[in-house]
């Protein structure tokens, strides 16, 4: 039986009738055929196509810590929250494992658990012949079309790997996401804070200041440059430093580089290092830290003027009570990560139109463009004949975002108090009711695994 959806204001633009059929958007219009269809009335409903999150960590192995959320928890946090579809950074395996194994490892984790649509980036630790060779192949027979390094933690690349991948890349077409932060800056930093005994969560800021992350950015672009332009991602942009780097090198014509910030970075500030002491500052240790106002306020025109391209999560929760909390005068042994997928379509929403930002302009920052770039376009992030039926319903309603009524298994909410102007009522993954007026009629496994691809 075909599905109608009557009287959606579609984008909050135009009042129409979208018909559903065969997990697909068969048609849009008014006077659809109504024979032998179920209907579902959107009451002149905010309607949007699902939103797409492509920065979360489910099930994050950090060694000592693993984030709280699996596929199935964090799946269902993120449909309450209006998101259908997630592409996972996974982790590292071993130092001498390939990316190959830990894609294979993940299908496992995530293989009839998820409720909505999912994929994987790749994660590389290295630059190895066999690692390229993989590159491609995942690339290519997979559909992992995306791969993260970095510049910092344990797994961290050098000039001359990263050099290595960026050349790859542009072979195969494949998009590096890049976690862009001055390692051996960072380092000295918290050598120095931990001498002197500057251990609480506020030095977690002041040990990775704006400038690393800058650094990082403008070094990054310039080997991409060398590398011929490959398609270049930077992770939580989190700065206006870093935001101005990604603006200059554009400007200069640098090509394929991709901006993503997220919700943290536009909703908080370093405030919360310090507002409520360190057993309420605690909960916000996440790499980049939260940044000054002004940063905020510079992404947020970032997103207005298109200079960022996508607003994701990075989603990697701990629990605050076991897990965060032992760590309150010692925010180096604290693990780091913030829960965040079920709020970020209802904040940003909210807070970029009270800021007097086109909803049309979040919409792409939320589900147009993170289709786009990581290959899941047209098939998501779009409400068109023949796309997936992937299909949220917002109603206008103010309401409070706190604990207990999140759905994350994690113990709090980095948005505890906040208010939305907007409720996510309603989502649709493939045609199907994962929450329904609020019920929530969602079922572990639903989900699939989506390959990706670039139409070039």
């Amino acid at each position: 039986m075909s599905l109608i959806i009557k009287n959606a204001n579609l984008l909050g633009s135009n009042i129409t009738d979208i018909k559903i059929n065969n997990e697909k958007i068969e048609a849009i219009g008014n006077n659809l055929d109504e024979k032998d269809s179920e209907i579902y009335d959107a009451e002149n409903k905010l309607v949007l196509p699902g939103g797409i999150d492509v920065h979360t960590h489910m099930s994050l192995d950090l060694g000592e810590y693993v984030a709280v959320d699996d596929f199935h928890t964090g799946t269902r946090a993120a449909a309450h929250g209006g998101t259908t579809c997630i592409v996972d950074h996974i982790a590292f395996g071993p130092k001498e494992s390939y990316v190959s194994e830990m894609i294979e490892h993940y299908h496992e984790l995530a293989n009839n658990k998820a409720i909505i649509d999912y994929s994987f980036h790749g994660a590389v630790q290295d630059a190895r012949d066999e690692t390229l060779k993989q590159i491609e192949h995942l690339h290519i027979n997979d559909g992992i079309v995306s791969e993260k390094i970095y510049t910092t933690y344990g797994g961290k690349l050098n000039d001359a790997e990263i050099l290595k991948i960026l050349k790859k890349a542009k072979e195969t077409g494949t998009i590096i996401c890049i976690h862009c932060e001055n390692d051996g800056s960072i380092q000295e930093l918290r050598e120095e804070a931990e001498e002197q005994g500057n251990l609480d969560p506020i030095y977690h800021a002041k040990t990775r200041p704006a400038e690393t992350e800058a650094e990082a950015i403008n070094r990054l672009i310039y080997l991409s440059e060398i590398a011929g332009f490959p398609k270049l991602y930077i992770v939580h942009t989190s700065t206006e430093l870093g935001l101005r780097e990604i603006i200059k090198a554009r400007k200069r014509g640098v090509k394929n580089l991709f901006c993503e910030t997220c919700t943290q970075y536009l909703m908080l500030n370093e405030s919360k290092y310090i507002d409520g002491g360190n057993e309420e500052a605690i909960k916000y240790i996440m790499a980049p830290p939260l940044r000054k106002q002004s940063d905020q306020d510079f992404l947020w025109e970032g997103i207005r003027n298109g200079d960022v391209d996508v607003v994701a999560t990075d989603h990697c929760p701990f629990f605050y009570e076991k897990e965060k909390l032992p760590h309150k005068d010692n925010f180096m042994t604290c693990p780091g990560g913030v829960p965040g997928v079920e709020e970020r379509v209802e904040l940003i929403i909210t807070e970029g139109l009270r800021r007097g930002i086109e909803l049309e302009r979040l919409v792409e920052v939320l589900m147009i463009n993170p289709s786009k770039i990581f290959g899941l376009y047209p098939r998501k992030g779009n409400i068109i004949p023949g796309a997936d039926a992937d299909i949220i319903v917002l109603d206008e309603k103010e309401y409070t975002i706190k604990q207990d009524n999140r759905h994350s298994i994690v113990d709090y909410t980095t948005y505890e108090g906040m208010n939305s102007d907007y409720e996510v009522s309603t989502v649709l993954c493939r045609g199907n009711f994962i929450l329904k007026d609020g019920e929530y009629l969602g079922k572990q496994g639903y989900g699939k695994f989506i390959k990706r691809k670039f139409d070039e």
